[in-house]
């Protein structure tokens, strides 16, 4: 057996759930879900009390899970760099950060070739991308997505929000329709402002039809629905560890090679190189100064990388699928439609939706109330009840001023805002009828 297929064993074993923080498998084959950190957090509120937090904001970022906690705890005492050394504490971490990356690719259910480039979140993974983009590509992105994936391209074709998931295809298709050169499709797979699903098997086929790639934000999803990116054929997914239970500053790249294989090296410096030839003690003149690696994982991953993150995000990867995709959502669809059925009846209150009520979604609701602004909202469900929800435009200006039929009155405009309020695991019927109570009790005190 090598040297590094003991140290790929022993990480294994180490970064594995202990088997106290996951309870027998039930009989129909999946594992009891995982309990997250911070449970029996309590928050204080007017008048000075303390209760139990109800956190429904899991779409800006997931609490940890017990496995997740568990992984970084059993990695910490052999924690070391990475890749370039010998002694026992940096070879065992490389083997640890490496299974990481061939876990976040079964996860992903990833070609065997495909690249899995760590990066700090959703939004630099998807600036890796755009620097990794042949020269001349145009992108195709919509007006609904989130700004990590509107903002980082040049001159992008930006397509008005759809009415319905058919007339998202027939858009892209087009927008795609003559272009010459290379092209990425832009589009999310969840939205983080509704929660609705997006067709992007559909779309992968029409950009694939027009000889374009497409680029998968599945920030949302992937804590919620298993992620095939070989079934679905996407070329590009990225998504955040921090909103899939292992917020440790990690995110990914997981796609085709190529592209990032020839590109310059998003960072500069140890690790991205094979060689640097320059300077006065050059020993060949004619050697070109730096040889960067081909390998676009080294290449794109320059410096010391965040293992803990790596192994937090692997971690998390085990868990959900360990656990179960159909007990997750099952879940999941049952608080849903708790919330949404307790929201439609409180007076006042308007749940915003791209394509209707009925549309397929995550665990993601934004609404607003009448006679409050989300701030206000925001702030009495914090301040007088416990509960931690979101208000603003969520990173995604254009589509929350659309669902609002709001004109663009500035970043400070409170009234092209909503609140939204997001389940995951963790999340409990009381937290549900806690926010529910709470919204019913605001609207009363309405003149």
């Amino acid at each position: 057996m090598s040297v590094l297929s003991i140290f790929t064993a022993a990480a294994t074993a180490a970064t594995a759930p202990a088997a106290s923080a996951v309870p027998a498998a039930r009989p129909s084959g999946e594992r009891e879900i995982p309990a997250v950190l911070g449970a029996d957090l309590e928050v204080p509120v007017k008048g000075g009390r303390l209760v139990p937090y109800a956190n429904l904001d899991y779409a800006a970022s997931a609490p940890c899970l017990e496995p997740v906690s568990a992984a970084v705890a059993a990695a910490l005492p052999a924690y070391s760099s990475v890749h370039r050394g010998a002694g026992y504490a940096s070879q065992l971490t490389t083997a640890r950060y490496e299974q990481a990356r061939h876990t976040v690719r079964a996860f992903t259910g990833a070609r065997p070739g495909d690249a899995v480039i760590f990066t700090r979140n959703t939004t630099d993974a998807t600036n890796l991308l755009a620097r990794s983009l042949p020269e001349g590509t145009t992108v195709v992105v919509f007006d609904t997505e989130h700004h990590a994936s509107l903002l980082p391209w040049t001159d992008p074709v930006r397509l008005a929000p759809p009415a319905f998931p058919g007339e998202a295809v027939r858009a892209a298709d087009a927008a795609l329709e003559g272009i010459e050169g290379p092209a990425l499709l832009v589009v999310t797979a969840a939205s983080n402002v509704t929660g609705e699903l997006w067709p992007i098997a559909a779309l992968a086929h029409i950009a694939h039809r027009h000889g374009a790639r497409i680029l998968v934000d599945a920030a949302q999803l992937a804590p919620h629905r298993p992620l095939n990116l070989t079934a679905l054929d996407l070329d590009y997914v990225v998504f955040s560890g921090h909103k899939l239970y292992a917020p440790f500053g990690t995110g990914v790249l997981v796609g085709r090679p190529d592209w990032p294989a020839a590109a310059e090296p998003y960072l500069k410096g140890g690790g991205a190189v094979r060689a640097v030839n320059g300077g006065a003690t050059a020993p060949d003149p004619d050697a070109p100064e730096v040889e960067w690696h081909d390998d676009p994982e080294a290449r794109h991953e320059a410096g010391t990388p965040n293992v803990l993150g790596a192994v937090a995000l692997a971690a998390a990867c085990d868990a959900l699928t360990a656990t179960g995709w159909s007990a997750l959502v099952r879940e999941e669809e049952r608080l849903l439609a708790r919330l949404r059925a307790g929201l439609a009846a409180v007076e006042g209150v308007h749940e915003l939706s791209l394509w209707g009520p009925d549309h397929p979604r995550v665990g993601i609701v934004s609404f607003v109330v009448d006679g409050f602004t989300a701030r206000e909202v925001a702030e009495a469900l914090s301040n007088e009840y416990g509960i931690g929800v979101r208000d603003g435009k969520f990173c995604a200006h254009p589509f929350v001023r659309h669902l609002l039929g709001a004109k663009d009155g500035g970043c400070d405009d409170v009234t092209a805002s909503a609140v939204r309020a997001s389940i995951g695991i963790g999340t409990t019927d009381e937290h549900v009828d806690r926010l529910l109570a709470a919204l019913a009790d605001l609207t009363s005190r309405r003149g």
